[in-house]
This record gives C-alpha cells, structure tokens and sequence, in this order.
C-alpha cells in the first residue's frame, strides 16, 4: 500500500484543508515505490488517515483528477494513473564533468545578480564575509519552455568580481566557475530534500503554493579547500526525481 505523507496533526489549520491534503496526497503519489498498488484507499479511509471531513477528502480529490493524477470509477474505485510517475531524474555520478551535464541542455535566463546578505542558514560556508554576490536563475526545458527549476548562487565577492554574467546565460555556473574564471574545483558537496513549494518558487516554477519540490544544495570547494560557491537549486518535484550512482572499486 503506498505510504502516506504526515496526517492531519501536520497540517496548517490557515490553509484550505482540501488544498493541503491534495498536496501531501500528491506527493505520495509521485513518490510511491514501483511495487505498490495503483487502486487508493477509500475516501472513508483517507478522510480518516488525515483527519479530515469526507467532503474535505472529495474536494482534495477533485484535484488530482483534474491534474491527470488519479482516475476515479464508479464501485471499482480510485486509482493512480500509471503515468503518474517523475520522468528526469536528478544524477549525482561523481565527477565535475556529470554535474555540468546535468545543468546543460535548458534554455537558462539569468533574473538578475548583485550583493545580497549571507544567509544564516549559509554563514558556516562563507567565514568572516556578511555579504555575498548572489546570480537568479531560472531554467525551462527546450522546446515546450515549461519551468524545470530556479537556482540561486552565492559567491564569495572576489571571486564574482572575475565573472562575466552573461556566460551565465549560455553555460552552467560550474562551468564559468572553472573554465571561464580559472577556479581550479577541488570538489562539490551535494545535499537534496523533499520540501514544500513557497510563493516565490510557485510563482516561478508554475507550480501550486506547498506543491512538492526537490531542493539541492550545493557546495563547491577550491584546491585550498575553501567554499567559492554555494547554489541552492528548486527543482518542480513532478519533473525529477534523485539517483547516486556508487561504483565498487
């Protein structure tokens, strides 16, 4: 049986009930294994598992259905639709060369750039520096020109005083930072979680408020071992999913 996201006990009482399960449905649905069934529990069942109304679970429902999620059937029930599945998974294959691979082949404009505020959350990586230089990006697939996902950079301000930003609207930041500006890339650390889509990323990646999302953190570290780079990545959670390749020696 597919494994649901948090109960009734997470959910914000200041937003529409409908609307927020729908969302912690949804994601469970994009991130259901292969082996689980495809037919959903009742709306008993499921208005009991959130605790929510059945007119509540009804309405959340609707919503799916409307966005190609789940198919409903008189007596048989309520199922997932088979293509309702991530289709770009987001690689991690260990090398510089895989990451500016993965940030290639989308069309890429560049929202703007200038001084910003180190954020508390990224203090630890910047040392001694209050402000950095912070680039907005927004990236959209070839072709359809739907959002795929928006990136922020933060760099150290000696090292954005060597960029040229329109490089950034041809080429990955990975690599400006290394073929462009010189940096010699000694390694990048990667974080990704599952997180909630706030106003400005549903805006952005035209996506519902609180509609699940990949967030990537990465960190990219000189020869000297010091951080020249922190990007922060939010990628549409119905477009990708995440693989780590590790290889046995």
């Amino acid at each position: 049986m597919t494994t649901f996201a948090p109960d009734s006990l997470a959910l914000n009482r200041k937003l529409p009930l409908w609307y927020q399960v729908s969302q912690s449905l949804r994601a469970s649905i994009l991130g259901r294994s292969p082996q689980d069934p495809l037919r959903l529990p009742t709306e008993d069942r499921l208005a009991e598992h959130y605790g929510v109304s059945v007119l509540t679970m009804r309405q959340a429902l609707k919503e799916l259905e409307a966005e190609g999620l789940i198919s409903r059937h008189r007596r048989r029930g309520t199922f997932i639709e088979p293509s309702a599945r991530r289709t770009s998974p987001v690689r991690l294959l260990g090398s510089v060369d895989a990451i500016v691979a993965q940030q290639s082949g989308e069309r890429t404009t560049l929202l703007g750039h200038g001084p910003a505020p180190v954020p508390a959350g990224l203090a630890e990586h910047f040392p001694g520096i209050d402000e950095a230089v912070r680039y907005r990006r927004l990236r959209c697939a070839e072709g359809t020109g739907e959002p795929t996902n928006w990136a922020e950079n933060y760099l150290r301000p000696d090292i954005a005083a060597r960029l040229d930003p329109a490089d950034l609207a041809r080429w990955p930041m990975t690599k400006v930072l290394r073929d462009a500006v010189g940096v010699r890339i000694s390694r990048i650390t990667d974080t990704v979680e599952a997180r909630l889509a706030d106003p400005e990323t549903s805006r952005l990646l035209e996506v519902p408020l609180l509609s699940p999302i990949l967030h990537y953190t990465g960190v990219t570290y000189d020869e000297e071992g010091a951080v020249v780079d922190v990007v922060l990545i939010h990628y549409r959670g119905d477009r990708f999913s995440f693989t780590v390749t590790m290889e046995a020696r």
